[in-house]
């Protein structure tokens, strides 16, 4: 079944004038009628675009019949939406470059997919996770666990595409001998992975192009539910830690963490907040187990990425600065001679 819908916007653009700083009002919105657009899978010779009309919310009730990302203001973005049993995806286009803000907490999981943008301003938050200002999100990765908060503020700088895929928990794959228990899925901030990123990609296409073939749409689907599920299976289980240091599971999530935002200052009371642990028992355990402090860590993965760009003749000495954090060239030199012994051009020739 392929939707598309329209909010009403009255509703919703008086509820933001009364909360107009988003993320910070713990108060859910209103409950508004919303009119859905609806085409199946296409039948052979059935005009994909031909829509019908029912109603997503209860106009008695207030009841929400399913659960989708919620867009302020709602006529913003395009949405094609296609669903079937223990799944829907919706392809999100926004039509503007104004300020746009998107809430969603829900008993299903959420793979949020940017292909494209780039936002001048703006904020991504995961409940569970220190908030990110990251501004280029092209081929980044959000996951919001089922009774997660998520929401977003973006204020593009370029037109953006992205795509929501939603997961019923009960009918997520399982690995070999594992239980429900053993598998947890935990939240993800603006992450980068190959794999889920192109299974992705191409069932977002399949639904924008209008795929004829259902039973392929869903296998899709399903291969992307296991990559989600081999992403973080037993990611948190309880590993007996090194002396004094962090345990493996907390290894992970920080260098994890690290690699996805080596572009962005990094507090240590964020680091700390992943892994459940005071600032202070966490730099220690962190030194243990790494041999450096957290900070030296963050610049140590940021020179190295450095080293790599550098091997590329298409990137400038600037353009790797910017891309690991360093908003002078300056900067970027003076951290770079003092982790190698050479600047980043004399680098660069010494690689032939």
């Amino acid at each position: 079944m392929l939707t598309y819908s329209s909010r009403t916007s009255a509703a919703l653009r008086a509820h933001l004038d009364r909360n107009s700083t988003f993320g910070h009002d713990d108060s859910r919105p209103p409950r508004v009628p919303v009119l859905l657009l609806e085409s199946r899978f296409a039948q052979e010779g059935e005009d994909w675009h031909k829509p019908r009309a029912r109603a997503l919310f209860s106009h008695d009730a207030g009841d929400a019949v399913d659960h989708a990302v919620e867009v302020f203001p709602s006529d913003a973005v395009a949405r094609r939406t296609a669903r079937w049993d223990g799944m829907a995806v919706e392809v999100i286009q926004p039509v503007t470059l104004d300020t746009v803000e998107f809430r969603f907490r829900a008993p299903t999981h959420l793979l949020v997919v940017h292909e494209e943008g780039i936002r001048r301003d703006g904020e991504t938050f995961v409940e569970g996770l220190p908030p990110s200002t990251l501004r280029d999100l092209r081929r980044r990765l959000t996951f919001v666990p089922a009774g997660h908060e998520y929401h977003e503020r973006l204020e593009p700088r370029s037109l953006s595409r992205f795509t929501y895929f939603y997961f019923d928990p009960a009918k997520m794959p399982l690995p070999p001998a594992t239980s429900p228990a053993d598998t947890v899925l935990a939240p993800r901030l603006l992450f980068e992975n190959n794999a889920l990123w192109e299974t992705a990609v191409k069932l977002a296409r399949l639904i924008e192009d209008g795929a004829k073939s259902r039973p392929y749409c869903e296998a899709l689907g399903m291969v992307l539910a296991h990559e989600l599920v081999r992403l973080d299976a037993g990611t948190r289980r309880a590993d007996p830690p090194v002396r004094g240091g962090l345990a493996s599971w907390q290894q992970r999530i920080v260098t994890d963490y690290i690699a996805e935002h080596l572009a962005e200052p990094i507090s240590l009371a964020e680091l700390a907040q992943l892994v459940r642990l005071s600032p202070y028992h966490f730099c220690r355990a962190f030194k243990q187990s790494f041999g450096v402090p957290p900070h030296r860590y963050h610049s140590i993965r940021r020179i190295e990425r450095a080293k790599s760009l550098l091997a590329k003749p298409a990137c400038s000495v600037t353009e790797i600065g910017l891309t690991v954090g360093f908003s002078e060239t300056s900067s970027f030199t003076a951290a770079f001679r003092k982790a190698t012994g050479s600047t980043p051009t004399a680098y660069r020739r010494s690689l032939g």
